[in-house]
């Protein structure tokens, strides 16, 4: 009887166990974060990491946004217009692909191409880095390990975020054109001519307060999960460097798609 009870009890405290642990990893996150931006505010800066940051994070992903963007646009244009034709709208197509893509699908799918591409080789780098001691050898020399690993990559996704968004936003609205109007024939005046109208400064500023978010959240939880990878139940060594790395885009595009709706709520 008491194994009994004192299995039905473990059973039951297991949901406040999860919740608890829940709790402590994003504290463990937090103070991750903000030693990260406080380091980042002190002296000495190490202006070469930062633009060796931004040159990765930034410039190497430029292609692959740019790629997106544009048959993220011309699918919204083809879509688009079947759907507005419907209603005899099709003129207001320039405004449903500026919109869409301005607001939402530009520092969301942005963010998620970038997670994907940087975010993963960050993760993978920083738990090699772990499980070969390089981590510590930094610390045993009084090298501060996160002012000199995390606080460049933050600065640099916090500047790189909202230019990759605006990069995808321009791109998308031409991918747009290409189909509304040289393929489908929407006047080019009509697409461009409403969009100036109803596109408004408010709208690009909430993209970009996305992106920056965004940026951060990336940016933490992949430099966080490779940072601690040693702390990983699934083990030390190569298995916990893949479960990190797994964790860390996992993580991130849930986290992002979960701070889409969250943002977009206060932001409307």
């Amino acid at each position: 009887m008491k194994n009994s009870s004192s299995r039905s009890l473990e059973f039951l405290s297991l949901p406040g166990r999860i919740v608890l642990e829940f709790i402590r990893e994003l504290g463990h996150i937090f103070i991750f974060f903000i030693k990260g931006v406080i380091f980042s505010l002190m002296p000495p800066y190490d202006i070469y990491k930062i633009l060796q940051q931004i040159y990765f994070i930034g410039f190497k992903s430029i292609f692959v946004i740019s790629l997106v963007g544009l048959f993220t646009g011309m699918v919204l244009g083809l879509q688009g217009y079947y759907t507005l034709i419907k209603f005899e709208a099709e003129g207001a197509l320039g405004v449903v692909v500026a919109l869409s893509i301005i607001r939402e699908l530009g520092p969301v799918l942005g963010a998620l191409m970038i997670i994907g591409r940087a975010g993963s080789a960050m993760a993978a780098e920083l738990g090699i880095m772990r499980i070969t001691e390089q981590i510590d050898a930094l610390e045993t020399m009084n090298i501060n390990s996160v002012k000199f690993l995390f606080s460049p990559r933050l600065i640099a996704s916090i500047i790189c975020f909202p230019f990759l968004t605006a990069i995808y936003d321009v791109i998308g609205i031409i991918g747009g054109y290409l189909t509304g109007v040289v393929l489908l024939g929407i006047n080019s005046g009509t697409y461009f001519s409403k969009m100036e109208t109803v596109v408004t400064m408010e709208d690009i500023r909430v993209g970009f307060y996305k992106a920056l978010v965004f940026g951060i959240l990336m940016v933490t939880i992949c430099c966080y999960q490779g940072y601690f990878v040693h702390k990983r139940r699934e083990g030390f060594g190569a298995r916990g460097v893949s479960f990190a790395t797994t964790s860390a885009v996992v993580i991130s595009s849930v986290l992002v798609l979960v701070g889409d709706y969250v943002l977009t709520s206060f932001l409307l």
